[in-house]
């Protein structure tokens, strides 16, 4: 069989597993006594196990089985669940990890895991002597292997077929276990297999076959076989139909039900141990890799047509659909500016609706692109348990909202900011367990992940419930480190100081450690969420905790500006970061510090001549009694940006300036306009101090 076709789905459902049961290994050790979980982590090893044996690949397929029997001498009592237990699982799963990212990458997932594969053969024989299987019960379990694939025992569901009937019995439909009992004497089996089928597809949507469909075309199996089948139809109505055809001796047909998938989940477990043997000599007399191409076609019709409407879509296509979009705005703009300048009614309407579906389709896109930060959130509770106890601290981490949706860029960006801010607050922010008893908190710290959406941003903030930003130990530093001075300390407001610690190099690491305190600051995090478009702050009470505030895009990509026009060039200005805009009289405008500022609503604005910063033509204010002013924001920052004139609110597609233009101050892209004149983007965060 030929796998390559399958070994991105194979990478995608192997990381699903190894994730669960990451999730699940940290829930068994805060319940060392469900067995509920541990038969979820076996669930998701037993999968794997069977998806790389099918797909050659062994190392794999050996290492996942060794887990699994550390795993099912737990469920049955022959061992106990134990911090050491659970880290030597937790390096499985990694191994596991780094084989299947190696197979992403080109390699062929092999990796020297011999000293693990003795410390788990450890652990296992540490409950009970390991008796190798006899000859005798290996040849029980072939038989019971080779009655399950001749279709005359229940169907094996695997988790994806369970997700299909749950989703289905959702839809009004009923599931049926049918199996067909032909006559001795019948002679073309397959085609009475086809006619079977057909009355099958008329009614419903098989999901599973046994034996598998390849088999019953090439008439390899004996007289009966089973499938599992979706339908509205009642019971009665079908057996009646399928008896219709000829030489068909009788028909049993058996409702499948959340129970009963529960019932074959317990008797397939039972029987996994001794099938392990039989699988490993052959992985052809594996049920789930015998079912892997027969059922494939089924799989996407129940999907498509029974179960959640949902495929798998390569992110290049996706890239490329953007792309091809990103061309059709620009495409678009042109048309509206042709269309004001020609003033004819019928053309103006067809812009009108095509600008109207366009928004539409944009929308939908955009939609495609979204990825849950959950895909970012899953790493961290493995992460905050290992670094809790390399630090010898009691702590617990909450997440809330992990279903918040965010474009792709913007996820494959964020990951190692947020690891740099979590590091952060377990080191710096959470004390040790004798120091918060000592304050009158609980031995066990909180720190709380969450992101939700607000207008067209994301927000995602970490709060703890620590130590807080030391103002003093913080000022010190600050001092003599020469980012500030001992004047400017004293009228700084605690936000101020707390944010301090956003400055390049800043540290206050008594020593240095694996988790920080290296020099590289938290400016790397901050750097990196404003080359997103998005603004950290942060907010601390001495003694309290801390909270960390992310603010990010939604997407990248397609964003919304005000054109500006500066002499003959126009600029755009996202949205994102204005306020309001403001005609001003020039008498308004004050000095103070050797700065021209202004009076907006009470604050003291500094005005900033973008004429000045890009070196126009004529630079400095004109003579003129009036100002053109866009009022921006980066935190609780305003600034000014004195321009020409507004010429209005667009959607415009960013792009990017290329290698050459990386450093230009002040601009992060350009855009192409209508008229086909390219606009730059204005980058207001690095125009604010």
């Amino acid at each position: 069989m030929d796998t390559n076709q399958y070994l991105e789905m194979f990478i995608e459902e192997s990381k699903e597993h190894l994730q669960s049961c990451n999730e699940h290994l940290l829930e068994l050790e805060n319940n060392p006594e469900d067995l509920g979980i541990v038969n979820e982590i076996f669930r998701s090893a037993h999968t794997l196990k069977g998806m790389s044996a099918t797909m050659g690949y062994e190392d794999i397929a050996d290492l996942t089985h060794k887990m699994e029997n550390v795993l099912d001498a737990i469920r049955n009592a022959k061992i106990r669940v134990t911090t050491e237990i659970i880290d030597v699982v937790f390096q499985a799963v990694d191994d596991l990890e780094e084989m299947v990212l190696d197979i992403a990458s080109g390699g062929t997932g092999k990796k020297d895991v011999h000293e693990l594969v003795e410390v788990l053969n450890r652990i296992e024989a540490g409950g009970s002597a390991v008796v190798a299987a006899s000859a005798e019960t290996t040849a029980t379990v072939v038989a019971e292997v080779e009655t399950e694939q001749n279709g005359h025992s229940d169907l094996q569901f695997d988790e994806y077929d369970m997700t299909v009937i749950g989703q289905s019995f959702e839809q009004g439909y009923q599931a049926y276990e049918i199996s067909v009992q032909l006559r001795e004497d019948c002679l073309l089996k397959a085609a009475r297999v086809f006619m079977v089928f057909e009355i099958f597809e008329k009614i419903g949507e098989v999901i599973k076959t046994a034996p598998t469909v390849e088999q019953l075309e090439n008439e390899d199996f004996e007289e009966a076989f089973t499938v599992a089948l979706l339908t509205k139809e009642e019971a009665d109505v079908l057996k009646a139909k399928i008896m219709k055809v000829s030489e068909v001796e009788n028909v049993v047909v058996r409702p499948i039900t959340n129970e009963t998938l529960l019932q074959g989940r317990v008797e397939k477990e039972e029987n996994i141990v001794k099938k392990a043997a039989v699988e490993k000599a052959d992985s052809t007399t594996n049920p789930k890799s015998a079912t892997v191409s027969g059922d494939k076609q089924n799989r996407k019709n129940v999907t498509a047509q029974a179960g959640n409407k949902t495929i798998r879509v390569n992110i290049d296509r996706l890239d490329i659909l953007m792309n091809l979009f990103e061309e059709l705005v620009i495409d678009r703009g042109r048309l509206q500016s042709i269309a004001s300048e020609l003033h004819n009614a019928e053309l103006t309407e067809t812009v009108e609706r095509m600008t109207r579906i366009s928004g539409d389709l944009q929308t939908i896109i955009l939609n495609m692109r979204m990825i849950p930060v959950e895909t970012v959130f899953n790493r961290f509770p493995k992460m905050v348990r290992q670094l809790a106890r390399d630090l010898d601290k009691k702590i617990a981490l909450e997440i809330i909202g992990a279903e918040t949706e965010l474009d792709r860029t913007v996820i494959d960006e964020i990951g190692d900011p947020l690891v740099h801010l979590i590091r952060n607050a377990l080191d710096h922010g959470i004390e040790r367990p004798a120091e918060r008893l000592a304050k009158g908190k609980p031995e066990e710290g909180t720190v709380t992940l969450r992101a939700y959406h607000s207008g067209n941003h994301v927000f995602i903030e970490l709060e703890d419930d620590g130590a807080g930003v030391n103002r003093e130990r913080v000022l010190a530093k600050a001092i003599s480190n020469g980012i500030i001075s001992a004047e400017m300390a004293d009228t700084m407001t605690d936000k101020q100081v707390a944010e301090l610690i956003l400055a390049s190099g800043f540290s206050t690491a008594e020593k240095i450690s694996d988790v920080s305190g290296r020099g590289v600051g938290l400016d790397v995090v901050k750097n990196t969420i404003e080359s997103l478009g998005g603004h950290i702050s942060i907010d601390s009470k001495e003694g309290h905790g801390s909270l960390f505030q992310v603010q990010l895009p939604l997407t990248l990509s397609i964003i919304s500006v005000m054109l500006v026009e500066l002499e003959k060039e126009i600029y755009a200005i996202p949205l994102s970061s204005i306020i309001e805009t403001a005609i001003i009289q020039t008498s308004d405008i004050m000095n103070a510090h050797n700065q021209k500022v202004i009076d907006f609503r009470g604050n003291i604005v500094p005005l900033v001549d973008l004429k000045e910063i890009f070196e126009t033509e004529d630079g400095a204010y004109q003579a003129d009694d009036y100002q053109s002013v866009v009022i921006v924001r980066k935190g609780d920052k305003l600034a000014g940006l004195v321009v020409d004139s507004f010429i209005g609110q667009q959607e415009i597609v960013l792009k990017s300036l290329g290698n050459y233009l990386q450093n230009v101050f002040a601009i992060s892209g350009a855009t192409i306009l209508g008229n086909g004149q390219v606009a730059l983007i204005v980058d207001c965060n690095a125009l604010i101090k």
